[in-house]
């Protein structure tokens, strides 16, 4: 099974994907941990949203590869990756869909102001869910770029408000 994790900034799909990572005894890709670990002390202030989305996809391309061995080994995947993008979601359900992989959608369905707040401290506490600083400007960036999904996305969806 393959449980895909959607919700803007600050919605909670980390603390949400660890929940979840117990519960199911799966496998979680977490996307910030990646950039962090693997990008982020390289980029320079010029690079921009390409810089970045150009990385995810490498990221993406290995955790494709590995989740392929871990559903021969029958293990749950569990993808907190943003997908903030319609069209990133397509991606993942199309790859799931070559492979035969079952899937799950869980889609975070937070206001505004409940997201700002989650940020604002995350970036105070630098508890278990923290990354990396989410400035204000990146916080509002996200606004804009993130696509609620579909109603025909969310058909058989876990939603959580």
């Amino acid at each position: 099974m393959l449980h895909l994790i959607i919700g803007n900034t600050g919605a909670g799909k980390t603390t949400y994907a660890q929940q979840l990572k117990a519960e199911k005894k799966a496998f979680l890709f977490s996307i910030d941990k990646w950039n962090k670990t693997l990008f982020l002390s390289d980029k320079k202030e010029e690079d921009g949203v390409e810089w970045v989305l150009e990385r995810i996809d490498r990221a993406e391309e290995m955790m494709m590869d590995t989740i392929q061995q871990l559903v021969t080994m029958g293990i749950d995947s569990i993808l907190d990756v943003g997908l903030s993008k319609k069209e990133h979601r397509d991606k993942w359900r199309n790859f799931a869909q070559a492979h035969n992989f079952e899937t799950s959608i869980h889609f975070l369905n937070m206001d505004q102001q409940t997201r700002r707040k989650r940020v604002t401290q995350r970036n105070q506490e630098k508890g278990a869910s923290y990354e990396f600083e989410v400035s204000d400007e990146d916080f509002n960036f996200m606004e804009s770029w993130f696509e609620t999904p579909t109603e025909q996305e969310l058909i058989n969806a876990t939603i959580i408000t």
